[in-house]
């Protein structure tokens, strides 16, 4: 048994504020490193280890196929395990001080297009029914607020303020913002209200969306939906509700918001979330560019 991983798990619940999914996820990990060390160490519990043992538990990993971006996870679960023993004065040093995170090569999303998003909500004949209204406001939602995939699913029916044209969601964390809604989407939402009486009675009432059977959406219905319908207009290789919170901040940037406030409208900690969006509002800043420059018809490309 790990020492001190119950008051670990209860700090990163109470303190942290991290989801029963991430909290998970942590421990499992941390158990995960016990089991290599005592396997291949001899030892019991990970407390106090040398960055020679986390390293080779790291070669292990990469050997096993796992990619650099699931080790890098890995390891985070560890820098959090051992900077809680330090913030209890458990251990004195941080086996995990200098360690560096294995490199990622950085792939490129690219956002659906405008055409594409308008050929979705404005193309489809969307069917004047329960899941035709629910179906269309949740494509709507979702590009134009940016909220996630998990927001979407647990946004309660008291989080929305139609008098105010405002949604209140949960983020990361447990994070509460507030995000502006499009007064053509507020339309929409007391439309699928009206779709939703209609219903009678339903199990999970306090979630504004709901299956035809009044139960409260899954992550993998939200999935299989979004790239059902993008799959008919785009032969982009990712079609998923993330593409779509993705687009909406490319979109945004595309035509000049300033990144502080999509960072603000994401829910992101810090700009270096949202700077990951601006690659594509800088090709079209070239264009512009290149068009409006007295020089840029002399340039074939940027």
């Amino acid at each position: 048994m790990v020492t001190n991983l119950d008051a670990f798990a209860d700090y990163l619940q109470k303190e942290k504020k991290y989801s029963p999914h991430t909290l998970c996820a942590y421990v499992k990990d941390v158990l995960d490193f016990q089991e290599f060390n005592k396997v291949n160490f001899g030892q019991d519990v990970v407390d106090n280890v040398e960055y020679v043992q986390i390293r080779s538990w790291i070669v292990s990993l990469v050997d096993c196929g796992l990619s650099s971006v699931s080790v890098n996870r890995k390891i985070a679960s560890l820098k959090a395990f051992y900077k809680f023993l330090l913030k209890i004065k458990q251990i004195k040093v941080n086996p995990l001080l200098k360690h560096r995170s294995l490199k990622v090569s950085k792939k490129i999303q690219i956002p659906f297009s405008e055409k594409e998003v308008n050929l979705v909500l404005d193309g489809f004949s969307f069917e004047d029914s329960f899941e035709g209204v629910r179906d269309r406001l949740l494509i709507e939602l979702l590009y134009s607020t940016g909220i996630r995939r998990a927001e979407l699913i647990s946004l309660r029916l008291d989080a929305v303020d139609f008098s105010n044209s405002v949604i209140k969601v949960l983020g990361k964390r447990n994070k509460e913002r507030i995000i502006p809604v499009l007064a053509v989407v507020m339309n929409q939402m007391k439309l699928y209200l009206k779709k939703r009486d209609d219903l009678g009675f339903v199990r999970d009432e306090e979630y504004f969306f709901l299956t035809k059977k009044g139960l409260k959406l899954s992550e993998s219905f939200v999935y299989r939906l979004i790239n059902s319908y993008f799959s008919e207009v785009s032969e982009k290789v990712k079609k998923s509700p993330h593409m779509l919170r993705h687009t909406f901040a490319t979109h945004l940037l595309n035509n000049g918001a300033d990144l502080n406030s999509v960072k603000e409208l994401l829910g992101h900690s810090s700009l270096a979330s949202t700077q990951v969006y601006t690659h594509n509002s800088l090709s079209e800043l070239k264009k512009v560019y290149v068009g409006a420059h007295p020089r840029g018809g002399n340039d074939s490309e940027v």
